[in-house]
Protein backbone atom coordinates (compact mmCIF):
# COMPACT_ATOMS: atom_id res chain seq x y z
CA UNK A 1 0.00 0.00 0.00
CA UNK A 2 2.83 2.36 0.87
CA UNK A 3 4.46 1.67 -2.48
CA UNK A 4 1.23 2.53 -4.31
CA UNK A 5 0.87 5.83 -2.42
CA UNK A 6 4.53 6.67 -3.08
CA UNK A 7 4.05 5.87 -6.78
CA UNK A 8 0.90 8.01 -6.99
CA UNK A 9 2.67 10.93 -5.29
CA UNK A 10 5.91 10.73 -7.28
CA UNK A 11 4.66 9.66 -10.72
CA UNK A 12 2.93 12.89 -11.86
CA UNK A 13 5.87 15.23 -11.06
CA UNK A 14 8.33 12.74 -12.52
CA UNK A 15 6.24 12.42 -15.69
CA UNK A 16 5.99 16.23 -15.90
CA UNK A 17 9.76 16.59 -15.54
CA UNK A 18 10.36 14.06 -18.32
CA UNK A 19 7.91 15.83 -20.66
CA UNK A 20 9.44 19.22 -19.84
CA UNK A 21 12.95 17.87 -20.49
CA UNK A 22 11.89 16.35 -23.80
CA UNK A 23 10.29 19.63 -24.94
CA UNK A 24 13.34 21.57 -23.81
CA UNK A 25 15.70 19.36 -25.83
CA UNK A 26 13.54 18.44 -28.82
CA UNK A 27 10.96 21.19 -28.82
CA UNK A 28 10.57 24.12 -31.21
CA UNK A 29 13.09 26.31 -29.40
CA UNK A 30 14.41 28.93 -31.82
CA UNK A 31 13.62 26.90 -34.93
CA UNK A 32 12.00 29.91 -36.59
CA UNK A 33 13.70 33.25 -36.10
CA UNK A 34 11.93 36.10 -37.78
CA UNK A 35 14.01 38.92 -39.16
CA UNK A 36 12.93 42.19 -37.61
CA UNK A 37 12.00 43.65 -41.00
CA UNK A 38 9.19 41.10 -41.29
CA UNK A 39 7.37 42.97 -38.57
CA UNK A 40 7.79 46.41 -40.08
CA UNK A 41 5.16 47.70 -42.41
CA UNK A 42 4.79 50.63 -44.69
CA UNK A 43 2.19 52.96 -43.30
CA UNK A 44 0.06 55.10 -45.58
CA UNK A 45 1.00 58.74 -45.89
CA UNK A 46 -0.93 61.53 -44.18
CA UNK A 47 -4.28 62.53 -45.60
CA UNK A 48 -4.14 65.21 -48.24
CA UNK A 49 -4.50 68.65 -46.71
CA UNK A 50 -3.58 67.51 -43.20
CA UNK A 51 -1.16 69.57 -41.15
CA UNK A 52 1.41 68.17 -38.75
CA UNK A 53 1.09 69.48 -35.22
CA UNK A 54 4.74 68.81 -34.45
CA UNK A 55 7.32 70.50 -36.67
CA UNK A 56 9.77 68.20 -38.39
CA UNK A 57 13.21 68.59 -36.88
CA UNK A 58 16.38 67.39 -38.48
CA UNK A 59 20.05 67.58 -37.70
CA UNK A 60 21.00 68.25 -41.30
CA UNK A 61 20.77 71.19 -43.63
CA UNK A 62 19.49 70.33 -47.09
CA UNK A 63 20.45 72.60 -49.97
CA UNK A 64 19.53 71.39 -53.44
CA UNK A 65 19.77 67.75 -52.39
CA UNK A 66 23.14 68.12 -50.63
CA UNK A 67 23.34 67.58 -46.89
CA UNK A 68 25.69 69.84 -45.00
CA UNK A 69 26.71 69.13 -41.46
CA UNK A 70 29.33 70.55 -39.14
CA UNK A 71 33.02 70.34 -39.97
CA UNK A 72 35.13 67.77 -38.14
CA UNK A 73 36.74 69.10 -34.99
CA UNK A 74 38.67 67.30 -32.29
CA UNK A 75 35.71 67.60 -29.92
CA UNK A 76 33.20 66.24 -32.47
CA UNK A 77 35.50 63.34 -33.35
CA UNK A 78 35.88 62.51 -29.65
CA UNK A 79 32.09 62.53 -29.27
CA UNK A 80 31.80 60.41 -32.41
CA UNK A 81 34.21 57.85 -30.95
CA UNK A 82 32.04 57.55 -27.83
CA UNK A 83 28.90 57.09 -29.95
CA UNK A 84 30.68 54.61 -32.24
CA UNK A 85 31.75 52.57 -29.22
CA UNK A 86 28.15 52.57 -28.02
CA UNK A 87 26.27 51.87 -31.26
CA UNK A 88 28.71 50.24 -33.70
CA UNK A 89 31.72 48.68 -31.98
CA UNK A 90 30.21 45.28 -31.21
CA UNK A 91 29.55 44.49 -34.86
CA UNK A 92 32.09 46.60 -36.77
CA UNK A 93 35.02 46.31 -34.33
CA UNK A 94 37.22 49.01 -32.84
CA UNK A 95 38.85 49.92 -36.16
CA UNK A 96 35.69 49.60 -38.27
CA UNK A 97 36.93 46.47 -40.06
CA UNK A 98 33.72 44.47 -39.46
CA UNK A 99 35.45 42.18 -36.97
CA UNK A 100 33.60 42.99 -33.76
CA UNK A 101 32.75 40.25 -31.25
CA UNK A 102 29.10 40.10 -32.35
CA UNK A 103 29.80 40.77 -36.03
CA UNK A 104 32.05 37.72 -36.31
CA UNK A 105 29.00 35.48 -35.87
CA UNK A 106 27.12 37.05 -38.80
CA UNK A 107 27.07 35.68 -42.33
CA UNK A 108 27.84 37.81 -44.23
CA UNK A 109 30.11 39.72 -41.89
CA UNK A 110 29.47 43.42 -41.24
CA UNK A 111 30.95 45.88 -43.72
CA UNK A 112 34.48 47.18 -43.40
CA UNK A 113 33.75 50.86 -42.83
CA UNK A 114 37.21 51.83 -44.10
CA UNK A 115 36.60 50.55 -47.64
CA UNK A 116 36.84 53.08 -50.48
CA UNK A 117 33.26 52.25 -51.52
CA UNK A 118 32.00 53.33 -48.09
CA UNK A 119 34.15 56.47 -48.18
CA UNK A 120 32.73 57.33 -51.60
CA UNK A 121 29.17 57.69 -50.30
CA UNK A 122 28.01 61.28 -49.92
CA UNK A 123 27.28 62.24 -46.30
CA UNK A 124 23.52 62.00 -46.80
CA UNK A 125 23.68 58.51 -48.31
CA UNK A 126 26.06 57.22 -45.65
CA UNK A 127 23.86 58.68 -42.92
CA UNK A 128 20.77 57.10 -44.51
CA UNK A 129 22.45 53.70 -44.71
CA UNK A 130 23.62 53.97 -41.10
CA UNK A 131 20.14 54.80 -39.85
CA UNK A 132 18.00 52.51 -42.00
CA UNK A 133 20.29 49.48 -41.86
CA UNK A 134 21.42 47.10 -44.56
CA UNK A 135 21.87 43.34 -44.24
CA UNK A 136 22.00 42.41 -40.55
CA UNK A 137 22.52 46.01 -39.49
CA UNK A 138 19.83 47.12 -37.08
CA UNK A 139 17.57 50.00 -37.92
CA UNK A 140 19.06 52.81 -35.85
CA UNK A 141 16.80 55.64 -36.95
CA UNK A 142 14.76 55.49 -33.75
CA UNK A 143 17.74 54.58 -31.57
CA UNK A 144 20.42 57.14 -32.43
CA UNK A 145 19.36 60.63 -31.28
CA UNK A 146 19.67 63.52 -33.72
CA UNK A 147 22.52 65.10 -31.77
CA UNK A 148 24.62 61.90 -32.03
CA UNK A 149 24.32 61.43 -35.79
CA UNK A 150 26.77 63.98 -37.19
CA UNK A 151 29.58 63.25 -34.71
CA UNK A 152 29.12 59.55 -35.49
CA UNK A 153 29.25 60.21 -39.23
CA UNK A 154 32.35 62.39 -38.87
CA UNK A 155 34.04 59.66 -36.83
CA UNK A 156 33.20 57.06 -39.49
CA UNK A 157 34.79 59.33 -42.09
CA UNK A 158 37.89 59.59 -39.89
CA UNK A 159 38.15 55.77 -39.67
CA UNK A 160 38.85 55.54 -43.39
CA UNK A 161 41.14 58.55 -43.57
CA UNK A 162 44.89 57.82 -43.79
CA UNK A 163 46.63 58.71 -40.52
Amino acid sequence: MKKLIAFMVLAPPLFGAVVFGWILVRGPRMTVQHHIREFQMVLPGPAQGSVSVKPVTTSVTVKQGVMEGPRATTALLAQGRVYYDYYCLFCHGSAGAGDGPVGNSYVPRPADLRRPSVEAYPDGELLRRMLTGTGHEPVLERVVPQRHRWPLLLYLRALGAPH
